[in-house]
């Protein structure tokens, strides 16, 4: 545990002093002569970069949607008048026994029982 707080303190000691030191470096000016290789173009001229390609743009169609499909619903039958009966002549029948007749209906007074 010792070593760990003498470690810390050194580099918080490190640190400290570094900034001191860079402190007043503009009133020491340094000069160099640095050779080197240089390759390339002038140093007045920017690197090359070609000019962007860019792919066309992205067009989705969707498929067209199929057209509106209209149910048309069968006529209602009128509503029966109560107290009468309805008779159909074609299938010699009344209704409710008989649903739909291809003739017109015909009215009834309604019997008592014999």
């Amino acid at each position: 545990m010792k070593n760990v707080a003498k470690t810390g303190l050194m580099v918080a000691l490190a640190c400290l002093l570094a900034g001191n030191a860079w402190a007043d470096h503009w009133h020491h000016p340094r000069t160099s002569v640095e050779l080197g290789f240089y390759w390339g173009g002038p140093w007045w001229y920017p690197h090359y970069y070609p000019y962007p390609v860019y792919g066309p743009p992205v067009v989705v169609v969707p498929p067209p949607s199929p057209p509106p499909v209209y149910i048309e619903q069968p006529r209602a039958a009128p509503p029966l008048e109560p107290g009468y009966w309805y008779y159909c002549r074609e299938a010699q029948a009344y209704y409710p026994y008989v649903k739909e007749c291809p003739s017109p209906w015909e009215k009834v007074a309604p019997q008592p029982r014999q």
